[in-house]
């Protein structure tokens, strides 16, 4: 499994694309930081286009707790790393349904283990 860096794709079923952003400085790959728990939570949601507002289908805005695909043994300041086995829900319709999950890791030198 390969480690996710601020050029990590990750989008939601629908498509739509997740706002990422590294919090840590300590850690680059090829230039590149990399990212930790929980970069990818909480994080805004555009271009989703699963919208119906006159049936209550709203589209996905942002990413929910991570479910999987954080490192068990690698930290970096006592923050998991994020692989590309990250998933987790979205806000958006049907609730509790909806999943977002990675498209790119960013970069492809290094891996590392759940």
């Amino acid at each position: 499994m390969r480690w996710l860096t601020e050029d990590a794709v990750l989008v939601c079923d629908h498509g739509g694309k997740v706002d990422i952003a590294a919090t840590q400085g300590f850690v680059r790959i090829e230039g590149r930081r990399a990212l930790i728990e929980p970069n990818p939570e909480g994080r805004g949601i555009s271009g989703c286009p699963n919208a119906n507002p006159t049936i209550g289908i709203r589209p996905c805005l942002h990413t929910l707790k991570v479910q999987q695909g954080y490192s068990e043994f690698v930290r970096i300041g006592k923050h998991r790393v994020c692989l590309d086995t990250i998933e987790g829900l979205t806000d958006g319709s049907p609730p509790g349904v909806v999943s977002y999950k990675v498209r790119s890791p960013g970069q492809a030198l290094l891996e590392a283990s759940t």
